[in-house]
């Protein structure tokens, strides 16, 4: 092949040129990992300059291949690759990792051309798996390729996925783990064993090819196995060196995460890596997207404005567990933007209804629940509103991924059912009781409890549309409707169930402990006492205005009741709005590790019943008349 058309040298030069970028980025900045970039350029160099489409002036293209950096770290590569590609001016790449400049130490979706943040590992091969399915979900030709590096293979949730991809039989996704056998403090598990890398992944049904992560016609070569293989996803186990280009630290352990030293190290590399540059007259050139082809699915008009009304009437009994999975089934009938993600408990959190309706848009991921929350990041990046769906306490498992989710402000909807004690026999393994703490934490996540099913259907309309995360707590058990068909309810609302000018306490309480609440509410009406009763069904964020009004019309004190552990749920919510107000809080949650037992026995055994609420107003009511009989002193 005559030099003019011959890519390999120009590709040879565009990889060395990533590199001294790389290095340039790292060593202004003091900080970051150009071995990790160097052991990728070529990988990266051929994706970007020969085998993705895309528009690097409009990087959310809807039929833009797509790229995920797993390997995070690795950030400066991906930079620069951009900035060749003419996103963005070189010289910004000294900008990295400045507090002024989007291009952080691992990339995040402040950047246009970043679909998710990455730089915790393991991540990044569930994302683009939901992204190769969104490609599905809209009809799109556009391919998914990911970059892994060797050592985060280790985690679990990479072959989570691997697995699934398999079963969903996604021939458009493409995964490339960069083997340079270097950790971050030492070799990693199968140094530069390469056909027991491959070996894995055969193991889980994917293609696999092995070649040599330098070799510029290999990885080409590869990339056109990858496309023609249909049926299943292909993985590309490339053998490289880590601070390749680089002899002085070229495969040397000890290297990862120090930047080059400015002047003498970084000088002595560059002027290296400079004469490494061939000629050439080949001008490699950016692939567009495809032209033809399905680009986005949007509803026609308000989705939440067409919504049934809930099929319930006051006293009906209702599980709010069932109340969501009717709501999801109507509300994708009428956004086909709503997509059901299942960790195979669709029969318990009630999302089978979402799929009999939609099957084609309801993803099973079987027992994986960060592959689950990842896959859903992926589809949210790329305009989906997906709604993953399991038990709260499960939802931990993933919470590293909910974090990143977090970070990325990805329009994720989580639900988890068998919320707390409540859910009864099955022990405190089963019982979710620290997620409303967890996805409080989570900056603009909407954090939602509803009692009944009415509640429920509306407060899963409302976190569709919420702009950004949000999680609904669902119940197990069955629970009167207390809310009409007509009753309205928003993100950062609460609602007043019972009030009078004689009240002296207010009791705040959501989810299953509303019920509780009113019994307590009637009890001590019996009694002659008079107390105000709120459904704080949003916990983040929170009804200030009410609870703070609620607080100083009633003695300046605060009953809060939550079927969860103490710390970080609803007492501590109330707590943060009514503090600089003075109002006091005296909290009935969970106090110790649950057991077994019948759910009334376990709401009584553990302090959340109505008695509990009888017997702590009690307490505070002859605290209060205490205090007003004490004597005035000057």
């Amino acid at each position: 092949m005559s030099d003019e058309h011959d890519p390999v040298p120009a590709l040879h030069n565009i990889a060395t040129k990533l590199r001294i970028d790389s290095i340039r980025a790292t060593s202004e900045a003091a900080s970051g990992h150009p071995t990790s970039c160097c052991s990728a350029a070529e990988i990266v160099a051929t994706l970007f300059f020969s085998e993705m489409r895309f528009d690097p002036k409009n990087p959310q293209h809807p039929r833009s291949d797509r790229f995920v950096l797993s390997k995070g770290h690795a950030a400066p590569v991906l930079y620069a690759a951009w900035a060749e590609a003419g996103a963005f001016d070189r010289n910004e790449l000294l900008d990295l990792r400045k507090l002024s400049s989007d291009l952080e130490g691992h990339p995040t979706p402040r950047l246009r051309f970043v679909d998710v943040a990455t730089g915790s590992l393991g991540q990044g091969l569930c994302a683009a798996l939901g992204l190769a399915l969104n490609a599905r979900r809209i009809n799109s030709a556009y391919r998914t390729y990911v970059l892994l590096g060797d050592g985060e293979t280790a985690e679990g949730s990479v072959w989570e996925a691997a697995a699934v991809a398999v079963h969903h039989a996604l021939d458009n996704l493409c995964a490339i783990v960069d083997v340079n056998a270097l950790g971050q403090s030492q070799p990693t598990q199968l140094g530069h064993d390469v056909e027991a890398h491959a070996a894995k992944w055969r193991g889980f049904g994917w293609h696999g090819i092995i070649i040599d992560g330098h070799d510029i016609r290999a990885l080409l070569d590869a990339y056109d196995e990858a496309r023609s293989t249909k049926g299943r996803p292909t993985v590309i186990v490339a053998r490289t060196v880590k601070g390749k280009g680089i002899s002085f630290v070229e495969g040397k352990d000890g290297w990862h995460g120090k930047p080059l030293k400015k002047g003498g190290e970084e000088g002595r590399a560059i002027a290296e890596l400079e004469r490494q540059l061939v000629s050439t007259s080949y001008k490699p050139s950016i692939q567009p997207p495809a032209e033809a082809g399905e680009s986005a699915v949007w509803p026609v008009g308000d989705p939440a404005s067409g919504m049934p009304a809930p099929a319930y009437k006051i006293g009906d009994s209702v599980a709010t567990r069932e109340a969501y999975g009717a709501a999801l089934a109507a509300l994708g009938s009428l956004d086909p933007r709503v997509v059901a993600l299942d960790a195979d408990v669709k029969n318990s959190t009630f999302s089978e209804k979402f799929q009999r309706a939609h099957p084609d848009r309801f993803y099973q991921m079987f027992i994986a629940e960060q592959a689950m929350v990842g896959v859903a990041m992926g589809l949210a990046s790329r305009g989906a509103i997906p709604f993953p769906s399991t038990f709260a306490c499960f939802l931990a498992r993933a919470y590293d991924f909910i974090r990143m989710a977090g970070i990325s402000n990805l329009n994720i909807k989580l639900a988890g059912s068998h919320a707390g004690v409540s859910i009864g026999e099955d022990g405190p393994s089963q019982m979710g009781l620290e997620d409303l703490a967890m996805m409080r934490a989570v900056p603009n996540c909407a954090v939602l409890y509803p009692c009944d099913g009415v509640s429920a259907e509306r407060l899963t309309v409302a976190a569709a549309y919420h702009d950004g995360p949000a999680y609904i707590r669902t119940s197990r058990p069955k629970t009167p409707v207390l809310y009409s068909t007509s009753d309205r309810f928003e993100i950062g609302g609460s609602k007043v169930l019972r009030q009078s000018a004689d009240d002296i306490v207010s009791i705040v309480a959501a989810g299953i402990t509303v019920f509780e609440a009113l019994k307590a509410h009637d009890a001590l009406k019996r009694e002659g006492i008079s107390v105000r009763v709120i459904d704080a069904y949003s916990l983040q964020p929170i009804d200030a205005a009410t609870l703070v009004s609620g607080g100083k019309q009633t003695n300046q004190v605060i009953i809060t009741v939550e079927d969860h552990y103490v710390a970080g749920g609803l007492g501590d919510a109330v707590s943060e709005a009514v503090a600089p107000h003075g109002i006091a809080v005296h909290r009935l949650a969970i106090r110790e590790i649950p057991r077994s037992g019948k759910p009334d026995e376990l709401l009584d055994r553990f302090g959340i019943s109505a008695r509990h609420i009888v017997d702590a107003v009690g307490q505070l009511t002859r605290g209060l008349e205490g205090r007003r009989a004490s004597p005035v002193r000057p």
